[in-house]
């Protein structure tokens, strides 16, 4: 029997008292609590599960999702998180019987970050706790014919600056400028535009009740560029006489600061997203690796017409033989087969190409907007060596990239080049010539001018600089790009004309005029 008593006990827990007409009868405890109701209430709200929801609800109206719904909407919700902030009221919150309140906290994430206090009224329904539901479990606030809406006011997006302070976001900016301005705004879209202004008002029909949060607007920020007007006015001027799609790049090559970006015509930023084979503009490159080597200025070296090269045969320009000239010479007049031969016997793939390193090749290109990078891949053999040597074969890079290599040279150091606050990019440091190299280059570039490949267009005084033809496509006489980079005073540019045939007939006038412009300006 006594088994059977302990059972009787345990069921006679269950039971409670109540007073009713004739004597006391018995009836099953309510099960759960208020607060554990609420809980389960808002973490159905949390994860938007309105039919969880209906579940413990006592009586919901045919439009209860809606009520969730819209005020989601309304406010332009992200998130949202709530948590029980305490229970009032013991079996009654109200002074009822069978009720209580359950004081929550909503965390809203959206068109304004906001927090606000709630309640929820529970009462005893079939042996369980639910929610008596009105407009006011959303919101305090909230009854018929009441919205909670979030309004925003759009911030004014801060100006683009030339570095003289001139606005250059406007529709009067130079066509290359604009083109800039525009990967500009992409990029820095979030300094620009800061944060909008918002407020969360409670209104009635189109009218405004009350305003129940606000957020503050974060205005943008100017961003001042490197761009200097009077410098890329005469880029673009410059290369309004070639009718062929042409580039200019102008920087300053204490600080690598891109002066000008200069394309026509416009549609495509070819001066910073083109990618060319550079021709003998490279041989700058070669040249500084032949030097560093061991290499003088006036030590002579052949430049036959033609020579064989890994079974590969290789000619100067109009297949002139230059005989014996010093290393000036031969870079003066391009001698292709002179770099060709020098890059095999003195330099290999593995040398030459630690030399491009040191003038950008391989690396990322961060100007602030996007830009390619100039590509040095490794040479596979002899003929391929001597290809990359003089700018052929598969190395590839663009007129800002060799902008900067002629910056290097009137410099002495490699700088990154930019178009913003360094500040506002990935850190990069400068990479110093050796000072030979640099000594080299200044006597072998300028005499390009003098003596040289462009000896025949005339340039201000000393200007430095090298043409270059670069060959792309097939064919036994296969189409060029006209290149010419240069330096004069604290000013490096890159000119090319796609397609453009020979670089001291094309793009070296072309660079002549641009600098003879500044020069009167």
């Amino acid at each position: 029997m006594k088994p059977r008593n302990r059972v009787i006990a345990a069921a006679a827990a269950l039971l409670v008292p109540a007073v009713a007409a004739g004597g006391a009868v018995w009836v099953l405890r309510t099960q759960g609590s208020p607060e554990q109701t609420a809980r389960d209430f808002l973490t159905a709200w949390e994860r938007q599960d309105h039919s969880a929801m209906r579940a413990l609800t006592v009586g919901p109206p045919a439009d209860f999702d809606r009520w969730y719904q819209r005020f989601r909407t309304d406010l332009k919700l992200t998130g949202a998180r709530f948590e029980v902030a305490g229970a009032s009221g013991g079996t009654d919150g109200s002074g009822g019987p069978g009720g209580a309140a359950v004081r929550f906290r909503a965390h809203l994430k959206g068109a304004v970050d906001w927090s606000y206090d709630g309640s929820l009224t529970l009462v005893e329904h079939e042996r369980a706790w639910r929610v008596r539901w009105s407009p006011a479990a959303v919101h305090p606030r909230l009854g018929p014919g009441l919205r909670i809406k979030a309004v925003t006011v759009e911030a004014q997006r801060a100006p683009v600056l030339a570095a003289d302070g001139t606005r250059i976001d406007t529709a009067s900016a130079p066509g290359s400028v604009q083109q800039l301005v525009e990967a500009l705004t992409e990029t820095y879209h979030d300094r620009l535009t800061g944060s909008a202004s918002a407020r969360v008002d409670l209104v009635k029909s189109r009218t405004k009740v009350a305003t129940l949060a606000i957020a503050e607007a974060r205005p943008g920020r100017e961003l001042k560029t490197t761009i200097d007007l009077r410098v890329h006015r005469a880029a673009a001027d410059a290369l309004t006489a070639t009718g062929k799609p042409a580039s200019l790049v102008a920087v300053r090559p204490s600080t690598g600061e891109i002066l000008a970006a200069a394309n026509k015509p416009g549609g495509f930023n070819r001066a910073l997203l083109g990618h060319y084979p550079p021709g003998s503009t490279f041989k700058v490159v070669t040249a500084s690796a032949l030097v560093a080597g061991g290499m003088t200025a006036e030590e002579r070296t052949a430049c036959p017409a033609e020579q064989n090269i890994g079974g590969f045969p290789f000619h100067n320009a109009g297949f002139k033989d230059y005989g014996t000239p010093s290393l000036r010479e031969a870079f003066a007049h391009s001698c292709n087969t002179t770099f060709g031969r020098l890059s095999v016997d003195r330099l290999g793939g593995e040398r030459l190409a630690e030399v491009a390193a040191g003038f950008g090749f391989g690396a990322p290109v961060q100007p602030g907007v996007p830009a390619v990078r100039a590509e040095f891949p490794a040479p596979k053999d002899d003929t391929d060596l001597a290809s990359a040597s003089i700018g052929q074969g598969r190395v590839l890079t663009s007129p800002l990239n060799m902008a900067a290599v002629a910056a290097a040279v009137a410099d002495g150091s490699w700088r990154p080049p930019r178009l913003v606050d360094p500040g506002l990019l990935p850190p990069a440091e400068p990479r110093e010539l050796e000072p030979e190299v640099v000594r080299a280059l200044r006597t072998l570039m300028p005499a390009v001018v003098v003596e040289g490949t462009a000896s025949a267009v005339s340039f201000p005084p000393d200007t430095a600089g090298k043409t270059g033809t670069a060959e792309y496509g097939s064919g036994a006489e296969p189409p060029s790009h006209a290149w010419f980079i240069g330096y004069r005073d604290d000013l490096a540019f890159s000119v090319i004309v796609e397609g453009g045939g020979s670089g001291s007939a094309v793009a070296a006038p072309i660079a002549a005029r641009f600098l003879t412009a500044l020069a009167d300006s």
